[in-house]
Parts: structure tokens; sequence; C-alpha cells
């Protein structure tokens, strides 16, 4: 599949793109927030690093530099957090 058609798809949808990782995000956040230490963490950061790039792709076809710098940011940090939660890294 190309680019291009990606990157068609995520135009043709972006809106709705935009909110489903908005939502993804409030819940894996709210997941964290309601079960502290007993939360599925390695859970959380992969479909927090899902969210975030759904995201990123979104501020980038926009050319929104700012969502584009603080989506990538939670890539990166999700990434980490998933070596972590999987006691890949200490």
């Amino acid at each position: 599949m190309s680019i291009g058609i990606i990157n068609a798809f995520v135009v043709k949808y972006m809106r709705t793109i935009e909110m489903v990782g908005v939502l993804m995000r409030v819940f894996s956040f709210s997941l964290v927030s309601w079960l502290g230490p007993d939360s599925p963490f390695l859970f959380v950061w992969i479909f927090n690093t899902v969210d975030a790039t759904m995201l990123s792709w979104c501020s980038v076809l926009k050319r929104d530099n700012a969502y584009s710098v603080l989506n990538v940011f939670w890539i990166m940090v999700g990434v980490i957090g998933i070596l972590r939660a999987g006691n890949m890294i200490h």
C-alpha cells in the first residue's frame, strides 16, 4: 500500500481519526488514574503510542508544527514506556 493512498485516507477521515486518537489518550490516562499501580502498563503504553502515531500523522499532514512536535514526543515517550513496561530496559 502506497504512502499516498494512506495519506489520502487519513485526510479524508482526519476528524474521525483525531477524535478516536484523543479518546484513546483520555482512556489510557484514565485507566492509569483509576487503577494506579495495578494498571496494565504495557497495554497502556502500547495504546498510548498508537494514539500518538495517529495524532502525529494527522498533525503532520495538517502542517501543524506544535502538535506534530507534541505527538512525536509522545511516540518517543511511548516507545520508552513500552520497553520499560516489558522489562526490556530498566
